[in-house]
């Protein structure tokens, strides 16, 4: 099992996205490289600095870090500065958040990708996670309580797998 951060834009809706796909073992929404302090949901969304996250846990015999990445940006927009969809703020800036050095190769190459791609410098952030701090209870699979709750993503991407 592996482990990579993911910020996206609102946390509701990514981690939703990745539930779908074989290999994906986990996710759990969270706030992410903010500072050092543990945040509420009110402390993120008054600019405590830390990005709306989601831990994802894959197995990578089934899913390659490469192909998650690939999927990642299906559903964000890399040039985007703290904004995804109506969403704006520091907190829905995107990231790509790792925590084991090997990973770094496949991620830079993924990318690079993007960025030839996009024809611009990327805004995604790629770094280690500095830290991770699980979302409250009520934000852990709030599509799937909610329906018909907001989403950045557009609804037919929570079916891409099937």
């Amino acid at each position: 099992m592996q482990t990579i951060y993911l910020a996206g834009g609102c946390f509701w809706g990514v981690q939703k996205y990745f539930d779908q796909f074989d290999g994906v073992l986990a996710t759990e929404v969270g706030y992410a490289n903010g500072p050092e302090e543990a945040p509420s949901y009110r402390d993120v969304c008054n600019s405590s600095g830390h990005a709306e996250t989601v831990k994802i846990e894959y197995d990578p015999e089934v899913i390659s870090l490469t192909e998650l990445l690939g999927y990642y940006f299906m559903v964000i927009d890399p040039l985007s500065v703290n904004k995804q969809g109506n969403d704006r703020g520091i907190q829905y800036r995107t990231g790509i958040y790792y925590t084991d050095e090997s990973q770094l190769p496949e991620i830079k190459t993924v990318y690079r990708e993007q960025e030839e791609k996009a024809g611009a410098k990327l805004a995604v952030e790629m770094e280690p996670l500095k830290n991770f701090y699980t979302a409250e209870e009520y934000h852990q699979k709030y599509l799937d309580k909610n329906p018909g709750g907001y989403c950045h993503i557009p609804t037919k991407m929570f079916s891409v797998k099937k």
